[in-house]
């Protein structure tokens, strides 16, 4: 559990929600699913970002062990000492340079109950007409901290995947709580895709922004709207330096990257990538120019 202060959350129920105009529902649990802090860190920043005003929150009692799961005692005026319960929480916000609305779920990866979880999250998908649901993940693998970080793309519906240009899920082992929520978001016809940034493993006790920058670059994409980064691309850039002087201080570690560096680079080599056409890339280019607000070739 990290030690960030939870965003402030109202009680509601699927009932008693606003007319949205069709929203995208973006996730992030803590916890397993959350290698280096990265999906949440992601999550929490369009929150800020998007100004995201609070909609609702999962009722804890039935799905978390507070000896687990703690909550937290918060000062209030000083004088006076309340309890805060730790949870997951929903948001919404207007999409930049449009009129849809986005739903942001600050999760926790629950305890206890997951089936009903699912079912409670899938109310408020349900009564909010939600169109499309991103999951964004993070997991710890063989990558080296100097590459760019790699983002893995999948759905568990081929027909999903299809639309949205990603994989489906080859998958099999155990799983959190972020594929069975995709699972059952697929089970009742709501498209869903997830996307999960890979840490690499020598690093995981950090906090690790890079991922974090790489999974919302990946939400950019998806939605075609910009994600302001702020901060993150230069605490990216000072968590990659401080995990190079420490490999640099310790010769396995040294030793151990250049050796994954090499594994990356052969990965990359073999890997062969369908030449783009000349529409394709000026296609590419206007989007990124749309999203940064600058408009395309028209606009010089």
């Amino acid at each position: 559990m990290n030690d960030r202060e939870p965003r402030p959350g109202v009680a509601g129920t699927p009932s008693e929600l606003p007319d949205l105009v069709d929203p995208v529902l973006i996730a992030a649990f803590e916890g397993w699913n959350d290698a280096g802090e990265a999906a949440s860190t992601a999550l929490e920043h369009l929150e800020l970002s998007w100004d995201a005003e609070p909609l609702a929150s999962i009722d804890p009692e039935n799905y978390y062990d507070f000896q687990v799961t703690r909550p937290l005692v918060r000062m209030a005026d000083g004088v006076t000492r309340r309890i805060e319960w730790q949870t997951t929480r929903l948001s919404m916000a207007k999409l930049p340079g449009s009129g849809k609305h986005v739903v942001l779920v600050n999760g926790i990866e629950p305890n206890l109950r997951w089936k009903s979880f699912c079912e409670e999250l899938l109310g408020f998908v349900e009564q909010l007409g939600v169109t499309k649901v991103i999951t964004l993940g993070a997991m710890l693998t063989d990558v080296p901290h100097t590459r760019p970080t790699p983002v893995r793309g999948t759905s568990y519906d081929k027909e999903s995947a299809r639309r949205m240009g990603v994989e489906p899920s080859t998958y099999q082992g155990p799983t959190g709580i972020v594929g069975v929520f995709q699972n059952a978001c697929v089970e009742a016809g709501v498209p869903a895709l997830s996307y999960w940034a890979e840490v690499p493993h020598y690093v995981s006790q950090a906090r690790v922004p890079k991922a974090a920058v790489a999974l919302l670059h990946r939400v950019e994409e998806a939605l075609d709207v910009e994600v302001p980064l702020g901060a993150l691309p230069e605490q990216a850039e000072e968590w990659e330096r401080t995990v190079s002087e420490m490999a640099e201080a310790d010769d396995e570690v040294r030793e151990y990257v250049r050796q994954l560096e090499e594994q990356a680079e052969e990965e990359e080599q073999a890997t062969e990538l369908p030449e783009a056409s000349g529409d394709e890339i000026a296609a590419d280019f206007e989007r990124y120019l749309r999203r940064r607000g600058t408009g395309g070739p028209g606009d010089a």
